[in-house]
C-alpha cells in the first residue's frame, strides 16, 4: 500500500477580509483549551494586531489550494522562553477541515517562513496537555517536547501546557 502524500497548503499573508475566519473559529469547540470564545470587541482587536506583522508577529491564512477557500489560521511571534529569545507558533483549522494533515502542513509551512525570518534559533508552540490533537501536529511536524508548564493565554487564563520547541539553526529542522 502505498503511503498518503501529505497535502501541500499555501500560507497567504493576513488581510482585512479574514475577519470572518476569526468569527469561524471562534466556537466553544475551537475555543475549549484556550479559554473559550472572545467577544466581537476581543477578535475585532485581534484582528487589527494580525494585520500589523512589524508590531505583531505574521499570520496566514492556510489555503489548501491556489483560490481555495481559507481553512484555518497560522503565524509566529516573538516571544522570548527560558531566558531566550523565540518565536511562537499557534494555528487553528475549522473542523470542517481537521483530520486531513492540513494542521501539520501549515506547521511545516510556517517553521519554514520562521527559519526564513532568521530572527531567532528556535520557534515555541504551547498547547495545553489536554489537548491531543494539537500535541500530535507539534510531535507530527518534527518539534520535541522539552517540558509541562503553566501558560497564560488569553491573558489573565492559565492553561497547563507541554512546551515544544523547533530548532531553527539546523540545516534541516525535521
Amino acid at each position: 500500500m502505498t503511503p498518503t502524500p501529505a497535502p501541500r497548503v499555501l500560507l497567504e499573508p493576513w488581510s482585512e477580509g479574514d475577519f470572518d475566519l476569526l468569527r469561524r473559529a471562534n466556537t466553544p469547540e475551537m475555543t475549549a483549551h484556550l479559554g473559550g470564545p472572545e467577544t466581537e470587541e476581543q477578535l475585532a482587536d485581534r484582528h487589527r494586531r494580525y494585520l500589523d506583522p512589524g508590531a505583531n508577529g505574521t499570520m496566514f491564512r492556510v489555503v489548501p489550494q491556489p483560490g481555495g477557500p481559507a481553512v484555518g489560521s497560522t503565524g509566529f511571534w516573538d516571544h522570548a522562553w527560558g531566558g531566550e529569545p523565540a518565536y511562537e507558533t499557534g494555528y487553528a483549522i475549522l473542523p470542517e477541515f481537521q483530520g486531513r494533515g492540513l494542521a501539520v502542513a501549515a506547521t511545516l509551512a510556517v517553521v519554514d517562513r520562521a527559519r526564513a525570518e532568521g530572527g531567532h534559533r528556535a520557534l515555541y508552540a504551547f498547547p495545553s496537555v489536554h489537548h491531543r490533537a494539537s500535541n500530535a501536529v507539534c510531535r507530527k511536524s518534527g518539534f520535541s517536547l522539552v517540558e509541562e508548564c503553566e501558560f497564560e493565554y488569553p491573558k489573565g487564563h492559565f492553561i497547563r501546557s507541554n512546551v515544544w520547541r523547533m530548532d531553527l539553526s539546523a540545516l534541516d529542522g525535521r
